[in-house]
């Protein structure tokens, strides 16, 4: 099985990061991937940084944008450029363990999954381990995941055989929520897979760790972009709270 892998990633000011997330990519032991990385007006030396990997290794390839677009424009572009069968998703300051690719993709062709995610470990801005694991649940349906948004978005994979292309919206507001609610809503299922193949970088002013804010923005995604009505709305939201706490503080 020697199928090519696009991996997306979108960058913003991430000079402290971008080294070790392209290097976490050259340490894969599945080698058939082209790396695409999309410089959103990056204001520090985070485009210097990639364009240093882009001239070793033909396998990177950058696009830098003029002005600052956001990531679901980033992510978009990536997706036209890239030709892979399947695409992986990778945050400019999130790492992979070097045999997530080779064990993911092997996964995915031998069950004939199209959509895939894996556990994931927690760390902080310096790289400290926190000590904390998000593990996967076996399958994730629509319903399931508008309840609980358990796939890390750095952790998951698409087998476009299967989904046929995928496109991003040019929003700003949960743009990983948004692809996920647009393929299942076509009626796929993501599957876990349950070993730990990602490191998810957790910082003090993130999305992520404002959990006001996110649970704002995903009150929006479901009410007033997704469209869902409010009593679905609610129901959804409800659940969303619930676990997004039983996650972070159980």
């Amino acid at each position: 099985m020697s199928e090519l892998v696009s991996i997306i990633t979108p960058v913003y000011n991430s000079e402290k990061y971008i080294a070790q997330t392209i290097e976490s990519v050259l340490a894969q032991t599945y080698t058939n991937w082209e790396m695409i990385i999309v410089d959103d007006c990056s204001l520090d030396n985070s485009r210097k940084i990639i364009r240093g990997f882009a001239k070793k290794e033909s396998r990177i390839h950058l696009i830098e944008f003029g002005e600052n677009s956001g990531t679901g424009k980033a992510r978009e572009e990536a997706l036209r450029k890239s030709k892979g069968r399947f695409v992986a998703f990778l945050d400019s300051d999130d790492l992979w363990m070097p045999k997530k690719l080779e064990k993911q993709i092997r996964f995915m062709t031998r069950n004939d999954y199209p959509i895939s995610f894996t556990s994931y470990k927690l760390i902080d801005e310096t790289g400290k381990d926190l000590k904390r694991l998000i593990q996967v649940v076996k399958s994730v349906n629509l319903h399931q995941y508008l309840k609980n948004t358990i796939i890390g978005y750095s952790s998951s994979m698409i087998d476009l055989n299967q989904t046929g292309s995928i496109h991003i919206k040019d929003v700003r507001i949960r743009v990983d929520t948004q692809v996920w609610i647009g393929l299942l809503k076509k009626g796929f299922v993501a599957y876990g897979l349950d070993e730990v193949l990602m490191v998810y970088r957790v910082h003090k002013k993130s999305i992520s760790s404002n959990k006001l804010y996110a649970a704002k923005k995903t009150w929006d995604l479901y009410y007033r972009i997704e469209n869902l009505g409010f009593f679905k709305s609610a129901f959804y939201f409800g659940n969303y709270a619930f676990n997004a706490f039983k996650k972070h503080y159980l």
